[in-house]
């Protein structure tokens, strides 16, 4: 070969090898630091370990502004929400987190509300129904102009009770 050619080629094979490692610092470009606003959206999803109720995004207290800087800390290694929440989750306990896993006794949650309000539901249709008035059944039956026959009184009261009210009754009249 001559001199002219190998030197091109390990010129050649010289940038290539070049070329190639230039990928490799460019992946190791820093990650920009997180913003308030990606502290406070995985914030919002956790609760304060000291105060009872309180979302650690608006938590005035010291070990919540330590939890925020830690969230930073995560977000900037390159961490998801849900690795951070699992974080949290894993060191604390479920209370931390604003919405309770969907595991275990913690379905009552999700599903009770709404089984307790259709059976609510289904029972008012039922006494609404059960109010109605009844209405004659349609069909065959005397016409709308037919003379209603009048009640037939018997003859004899049926009661002894409702026989002496009708005789003082006629007494009072007379007197």
């Amino acid at each position: 070969m001559k001199p002219n050619a190998i030197r091109l080629a390990f010129l050649i094979l010289f940038f290539a090898l070049a070329l190639s490692f230039t990928d490799s610092v460019r992946a190791q470009q820093p990650v920009p630091t997180p913003s308030d606003d990606d502290v406070n959206r995985v914030a919002k999803q956790l609760y304060c370990p000291v105060c009872e109720n309180t979302p650690l995004d608006v938590c005035p207290t010291q070990a919540c502004q330590e939890w925020r800087e830690l969230i930073r800390l995560k977000l900037s290694e390159g961490w998801n929400d849900q690795q951070i929440r699992d974080y949290f989750a894993t060191q604390y306990g479920d209370r931390v987190l604003s919405e309770p896993p969907r595991r275990g006794l913690n379905w009552l949650v999700y599903t009770l509300p709404p089984v307790i309000f259709l059976a609510g539901a289904a029972l008012v249709f039922l006494v609404l129904r059960g109010m109605r008035p009844k209405t004659a059944p349609l069909g065959p039956g005397p016409a709308p102009d037919a003379p209603v026959p009048a009640p037939v009184e018997p003859n004899e009261p049926i009661d002894e009770y409702l026989s002496r009210v009708e005789e003082e009754l006629k007494r009072a009249e007379k007197s």
